[in-house]
């Protein structure tokens, strides 16, 4: 009983910026690693960033140095600033979390819906 909601999508032309967000709900003890990931058209679903509850991040070789994943534990949210986006960024961008519920040890793995981001050459 968790939701992952993104939002900030959009479009933008090539060398803006967008900023999305995720905010997972529900019946939460806590959260290890959230994450970012992204589908393109006829591409398979890659890793964009994580992040781990204690601020260790990674990022895919193509967007270090352009884009930053961010966190705030209190509210359960991720963040992704994008920079000099590219039109190869264009994709659906999925957030997802690894969620320990409560009353329950195991941890599991949840995704957002999505959210359409599209770069104008």
């Amino acid at each position: 009983q968790v939701q992952l909601v993104e939002s900030g999508g959009g479009l933008v032309q090539a060398g803006g910026s967008l900023r999305l967000s995720c905010a997972a709900s529900g019946s939460i003890f806590s959260i290890n690693v959230m994450g970012w990931y992204r589908q393109a058209p006829g591409k398979q679903r890659e890793l964009v960033a994580s992040c781990s509850s204690g601020g260790s991040t990674n990022y895919a070789d193509s967007v270090k140095g352009r884009f930053t994943i961010s966190r705030d534990n209190a509210k359960n949210t991720t963040y992704l600033q994008m920079n000099s986006l590219k039109p190869e960024d264009t994709a659906v961008y999925y957030c997802n979390a690894d969620v320990q519920l409560r009353n329950w040890g195991n941890f599991y793995r949840y995704w957002g819906q999505g959210t359409q981001v599209t770069i104008s050459s």
